[in-house]
């Protein structure tokens, strides 16, 4: 028998389509046991400023379909304080609060592993991030709608490079890992794709324009952002003062964090939240569920001073260079 009487739960950091289908999986399994919810909004700083509502079922009815989070989310570095987290002590424990979930990335996993160290409460963690870039799971919610919005534009802004003739420059997310900006540009058809993994130079960039085997009626490259959002200007600059080739400028950026969710998203959000609360009841602390191979596993929560996941297939932009170019 479990000891589990509480859960609380929280968003933090940025927010991923398919948050809410984890939170209604969450919340439903945990009331299927027993268990009372409590909802934190806005992320760790709703802990320390005891901004909570307790779930029902009604609560989480007709949000599956729905991008962001119902709880909400924000970023609040000063839950690194001590100071700050005792106050988050004190709040979950006044409420009796066994085990808390946690939905978000590296930083996010963080303040839970602290707590959990810090107080009597169990703690697990869902990965969500667009970027898919958190170590020990192959999948994070969010990525494939992210993938698929930033698809959808590549296709919109194809065919007005086609009828105009004209290049294109078409930033995407992607922190520090390609795998975003791999997928639209392979989906999209793309004559290149830039990632933060390959680190291909302006140089060389321009010297592969210069020398393609045939010129397009209008082309299309993919760019990560890498850590500098708006660096495809500089790029498309670049390009034109050294080739006179024009390039259009088309960056993505947040629109690829909102709208409905896929089904894939749903799906991944719905099992992960049943398998976040499973796992605490049979006693699991300090973990994140994973997906790995098609499976659902348990995983530990990423170490701090790790760097996040990062692309290493090279092969698939080898495939990519010849479906492009010949």
């Amino acid at each position: 028998m479990s000891d589990i009487k509480k859960i609380a739960i929280l968003t933090s950091g940025g927010d991923a389509p398919g948050m809410n289908a984890a939170i209604r999986a969450v919340v439903r399994t945990a009331l299927s046991k027993g268990c009372d919810v409590y909802g934190f909004l806005d992320g760790y700083k709703g802990l320390v400023n005891n901004n909570f509502e307790e779930m029902t079922s009604s609560s989480v009815a007709n949000c599956i379909q729905r991008g962001g989070t119902i709880l909400r989310t924000f970023r609040f570095p000063e839950f690194t304080d001590p100071k700050v987290r005792a106050i988050a002590i004190a709040n979950l424990q006044a409420l009796e609060i066994d085990a808390l979930v946690v939905l978000g990335g590296d930083g996010s996993f963080r303040g839970a592993k602290l707590l959990s160290e810090e107080m009597d409460i169990k703690t697990i963690g869902i990965p969500c991030t667009i970027d898919n870039d958190i170590l020990g799971t192959d999948y994070s919610l969010g990525f494939d709608t992210a993938r698929n919005t930033g698809l959808s534009a590549i296709d919109k802004i194809r065919d007005t490079a086609f009828s105009h003739s004209r290049n294109f420059l078409v930033e995407v997310m992607g922190r520090s890992s390609g795998f975003l900006a791999l997928d639209v540009g392979i989906g999209g058809g793309a004559e290149f794709i830039l990632l933060p993994e390959m680190n291909m130079s302006s140089e060389s960039l321009v010297e592969k324009i210069r020398t393609r085997n045939r010129l397009k009626m209008g082309s299309i490259i993919v760019v990560a952002e890498a850590e500098n959002p708006g660096h495809s200007f500089e790029l498309a600059h670049e390009i034109q003062s050294k080739l006179d080739i024009e390039y259009k400028v088309a960056v993505l950026g947040h629109t690829q964090r909102g709208g409905s969710p896929t089904l894939r998203d749903r799906k991944i959000g719905s099992f992960m939240g049943y398998y976040a609360v499973e796992a605490l009841f049979r006693g699991e602390s300090k973990i994140m569920i994973g997906y790995n191979e098609g499976c659902y596993d348990t995983t530990a929560m990423p170490e701090a001073d790790l760097e996040p996941r990062r692309l290493s297939d090279t092969q698939v932009l080898e495939i990519n260079n010849i479906l492009c170019h010949l």
